[in-house]
């Protein structure tokens, strides 16, 4: 057996760390399962105009996971402390 063969399958698997200056996307499929919402919705949301910003490569859609209007930038914004109160940016929870 080979050296590269005897490492773990879960270190083959490790994403590369992202570079500062790399963007990173999730498909719509991700950003399904990560928010429990259908592809679908996330659909009609495009059509609508409504929803987060997506970037198209050709025919692929993707979602900014990083900076403005990215989908981290948008969970921290819909945070809530109650019912009335949302979490100011930066602010803990």
């Amino acid at each position: 057996m080979s050296a590269a063969r005897t490492g773990t399958p879960q270190a083959a698997l490790q994403p590369a760390p992202l570079a500062a200056t790399e963007q990173h996307y999730l498909n719509e499929g991700e950003l399904a399962r990560r928010w429990g919402l259908s592809p679908k919705t996330l659909q009609r949301w495009r059509g609508e105009g409504v929803g987060p910003v997506f970037v198209k490569f050709s025919r692929r859609v993707a979602y900014p996971l990083q900076g403005p209007g990215g989908i981290l930038d948008l969970e921290q914004r819909s945070r809530y402390r109650s019912t009335s109160e949302r979490v100011a940016p930066g602010g803990r929870e």
